[in-house]
């Protein structure tokens, strides 16, 4: 990601007041609360279940959990028929996603309300994201290689370090099972949308393998509406023209089962592309994002379990003014670590773990140390970390569960950083069950905080939080209903200091919401809903104290609906958000929405579907970021060839 594209677009990047659109999604979502007794498909129940392993660094399922938590299938994924993995997260539980300007163009995230680089991302286990930036290039990840996601929502510093403040997203890559079998798609649609794939994989009780390969062009819209007022807005020119993106992926993945105790694995994700944007510094850009890595994974006796990870991800940019060199920013994060899972006693779990990291950078611009003169290329963070997880049984109020976490950081910048994390959950009255935690959390400047020139600032300290969370969840045969509260305060935000003219510990912000999430089976559909609601509160000293933080809605919401009927089958998803505002000091606002997506998939052989899917059916006309424009109406077509998996 072009760290160029960041300072422009600033990092501190608005309230929310669209009731009147969102309130009919709401009480959609709340409709299918009285219904579960007329539950005819068990489908909705299937994925209740699920393992997930983000929010402890162990194996649990979704359900026992003291975290909120949300997975979103491989089977979903497909359902959905997305274009990307914003399209597929946008609106979600505690999601607020901004874009400038369509397919491939700088997209970010803010995970209840806090920062865009205040969520942790992994992919199969290893850690991505600029060193520069501090963002995550959720534009670039493909969602044809995407198995499954895995949300985590609140802080989760105690076991991951930095960043996790607002929350963790894990991506994990195809694994394949069974006979070795080959997969196709080919799909085409509006401006200029075309696209296609193969891939091959398989496994058996030794081992398994996949290899893919994608390619997506599309020619793009107008991204920007031109240079904004003040001319310090927008994207600082007029270029009336369409921005397309061209993406090619590469995915290679496999593992070994070594005797009946160890397990070796690896994976590689390659992607690059060409970027088209409107900017008068920048407006095009060759990127690359490639993730590898390996796990052994030794099950050292009955109540030890051992594993050794390592990873790599590089973040590539090389930018361009009307096809001249514009500078280059290249980044590498490199990864290890360590875990043993420890079982004291039945439903007693005791991990272990040290994490090893170093980002290096190497482009163009040059980044010094201000305070030693000395040019920094990289540092380094060295962390151990200790996790107790318990379960236990009470005559009255049936199983407690329990959850401890420590964590200390040593890094090479700013020194030590100790944070942690408690929770409890109780289950009761047979279908109910209340959680509770309270966790700390930290997130280290970024590169261009500190060293970039005549900007960064070499003495900050990084931003730290605390998390209360409280939770309540019903779930029935078919049925799940989740509600979530939580209160975080952060503390030693960096942003932008007039009086030293350098980015400064200054902010303080509170962010307060709660979140609704349904998942249903009613008359024959498969419902998921979810609702959000927000209040990012800055109170930073001085002229924006009291102001909402910008580019967040206060309230948001998403239902996906989707039936069969024998091979032929359809679905929806509606999505609103709130008005929010586009600056710190809350004078440029942004108008809420409303969409809505049709779908619809025929299987006409046994392993052959064509899907079709109409976007923002009512053309709605909206922007994300004030300034960025999104594709209005638009279509697509899809065919697969796929064996049941």
């Amino acid at each position: 990601m072009s760290s160029f594209q960041l300072v422009l677009s600033g990092r501190r990047s608005s309230r929310s007041a669209g009731v009147s659109r969102i309130l009919p999604l709401s009480l959609a979502i709340a409709a299918v609360l009285p219904g579960t007794a007329f539950a005819a498909n068990a489908d909705a129940g299937d994925e209740l279940d699920e393992v997930v392993v983000t929010a402890t660094r162990t194996a649990v399922t979704a359900d026992a959990t003291l975290a909120p938590v949300e997975v979103i299938s491989r089977d979903e994924i497909l359902r959905a028929q997305s274009s990307s993995l914003a399209d597929l997260l946008r609106g979600r539980a505690g999601i607020n996603i901004t874009n400038q300007g369509g397919e491939g163009k700088l997209t970010t995230m803010f995970v209840r309300g806090s920062e865009s680089d205040h969520v942790l991302v992994l992919i199969d286990g290893v850690r991505v994201g600029s060193a520069t930036s501090g963002l995550v290039s959720f534009q670039d990840l493909p969602v044809s290689l995407i198995d499954r996601i895995e949300i985590v929502r609140g802080s989760r510093s105690s076991l991951y370090g930095s960043e996790a403040i607002g929350g963790v997203i894990q991506i994990f890559t195809r694994r394949d099972r069974g006979d070795a079998t080959f997969r196709f798609h080919a799909g085409a649609g509006s401006h200029g949308r075309r696209e296609g794939g193969i891939g091959i994989g398989g496994g058996s009780e030794k081992g398994w393998f996949g290899i893919d390969a994608g390619f997506k062009r599309t020619d793009g819209i107008n991204a920007c509406t031109g240079a904004g007022d003040p001319i310090f807005a927008g994207c600082f020119t007029t270029e009336p023209d369409r921005d397309g993106y061209t993406q090619q992926a590469f995915a290679l993945r496999g593992g070994v089962n070594i005797g009946e105790s160890v397990v070796l694995q690896g994976h590689g994700l390659r992607v690059s592309g060409e970027n088209e944007y409107d900017g008068s510094f920048v407006n095009q850009s060759d990127i690359v994002q490639q993730v590898v890595g390996a796990q052994l994974k030794w099950q050292a006796g009955e109540r030890v379990a051992v594993q050794f990870a390592a990873g790599s991800n590089k973040d590539e940019s090389e930018n361009f003014l009307d096809g001249a060199p514009a500078g280059d920013f290249t980044t590498q994060r490199d990864s290890a670590s360590v875990q043993s899972d420890i079982t004291l006693a039945e439903r007693q779990t005791l991990t272990l773990g040290v994490d090893w990291l170093r980002d290096r950078v190497d482009s163009s611009t040059i980044y010094n140390n201000t305070n030693t003169g000395r040019t920094v290329r990289e540092r380094g963070n060295r962390a151990a970390f200790v996790q107790y997880q318990g379960s236990f049984e009470t005559s009255s109020f049936g199983a407690h569960d329990l959850q401890l976490a420590v964590r200390r950081d040593d890094n090479d910048q700013f020194g030590g950083k100790t944070t942690g994390n408690i929770a409890w959950g109780v289950g009761f009255a047979e279908h109910w069950r209340i959680t509770a935690s309270y966790g700390t959390a930290f997130k280290a400047p970024t590169f261009n905080e500190l060293y970039f020139p005549f900007f960064g600032n070499p003495n900050l300290r990084p931003e730290s939080s605390k998390t209360f969370d409280l939770g309540v969840a019903w779930r029935g045969e078919r049925t799940r209903i989740e509600l979530n509260a939580f209160e975080t305060r952060v503390d030693d935000l960096i942003a932008y200091d007039g009086s030293i003219f350098l980015p400064n510990n200054i902010e303080k912000t509170r962010l307060r919401g709660a979140e609704l999430r349904v998942e249903t089976a009613l008359f024959g559909w498969n419902v998921a809903g979810a609702a959000s609601w927000l209040d990012p509160e800055n109170r930073a000293p001085g002229f924006n104290e009291g102001n909402d933080l910008p580019r967040r809605a206060r309230e948001t919401a998403r239902i996906d609906a989707d039936r069969a009927f024998g091979d032929f089958s359809v679905g929806l998803t509606g999505i609103a958000e709130g008005e929010r505002y586009d600056d710190l000091a809350n004078t440029r606002s942004v108008d809420g929405f409303a969409t809505l997506d049709l779908r619809a998939e025929y299987r006409f052989a046994r392993h052959w579907t064509l899907q079709a899917k109409v976007a923002n059916v009512f053309d709605e006309r909206y922007e994300t970021t004030s300034f960025y424009n999104q594709p209005g109406r638009t279509w697509s077509l899809m065919l697969r060839f796929q064996p049941a998996e």
